[in-house]
């Protein structure tokens, strides 16, 4: 039994997604704040092997948007990018020995580390946040054109662009979005093949509701129905291996 008077308990089961801020900027003391809880996240062999850059620059914004295609970026209290960084501990590498060897960095293995880096971190600042009264939403659709990200923002090789944040102040509240039943994504011990499709049914079903009675942009649509018209589209953003492969990484 859940008891729900535990304040990070409470702020996890009502997360949500908040795209409509109110024009107030972040200050200092607040940025510095989700920064240390980004950093205190778990990190792989504890190398740290993100990097995050605040945008604020109208015109590196402007990039963010027309890339993502929402203005939201603009309009946010702070947008944060996080980076895949392998490049800085190159550099510590390299500093302590020049000849040191840093084949490693460039592989499979340090990128998904890296990655994995940012995503904790990411997670651990965006729950600091929402325990502050502020809101925000996850911006996987840098990856809509990963390169110009790259440009604009003078990544080296060695990072990659992995998620953006934007930040702020709620103008709206929108409902909590239902998540699928655990007994379909939680198994003991072995990987469970048959999906109880009843159960499935039973979330379609909560999804549809949440869709057709919500407040913004209200419309019919379900779990599966979402599935089907985003997984059998064809393949998109095929730009991201090029861009890794750029950046140095996948090598080993």
């Amino acid at each position: 039994m859940i008891i729900l008077d535990n304040d990070i308990l409470e702020t996890l089961l009502n997360h949500r997604s908040v795209r409509q801020f109110k024009q107030q900027k972040l200050n200092d003391a607040e940025i510095n704040q989700l920064l240390k809880a980004a950093q205190q996240a778990s990190t792989s062999q504890f190398e740290q092997q993100f990097s995050i850059i605040s945008v604020t620059d109208p015109k590196k914004l402007q990039v963010l948007a027309d890339v993502t295609t929402y203005d939201l970026v603009k309009n946010a209290g702070h947008y944060f990018l996080f980076i895949a960084d392998q490049h800085r501990n190159e550099q510590i590498l390299k500093h302590l020995d020049s000849n040191a060897d840093t084949t490693n960095l460039h592989s499979t293995d340090k990128l998904l580390a890296s990655i994995h880096d940012v995503d904790l971190a990411l997670q651990s600042m965006f729950t600091a946040a929402e325990s502050m009264g502020m809101g925000g939403v996850v911006m996987g659709s840098i990856y809509n054109d990963t390169d110009k990200i790259i440009d604009a923002f003078n990544l080296p090789q060695l990072t990659f662009p992995v998620l953006g944040l934007a930040l702020g102040y709620p103008a709206e509240t929108p409902e909590v979005k239902p998540r699928i039943t655990s007994s379909i994504i939680h198994y003991d011990n072995v990987y469970d093949d048959e999906i109880d499709f009843e159960k499935l049914d039973t979330y379609d079903q909560l999804v549809h509701d949440y869709y057709a009675s919500r407040k913004g942009n209200p419309r019919e649509e379900s779990f599966t129905h979402h599935l089907m018209h985003d997984l059998t589209k064809s393949p998109v953003r095929k730009n991201i291996l090029p861009a890794l492969k750029r950046q140095g990484f996948l090598k080993l």
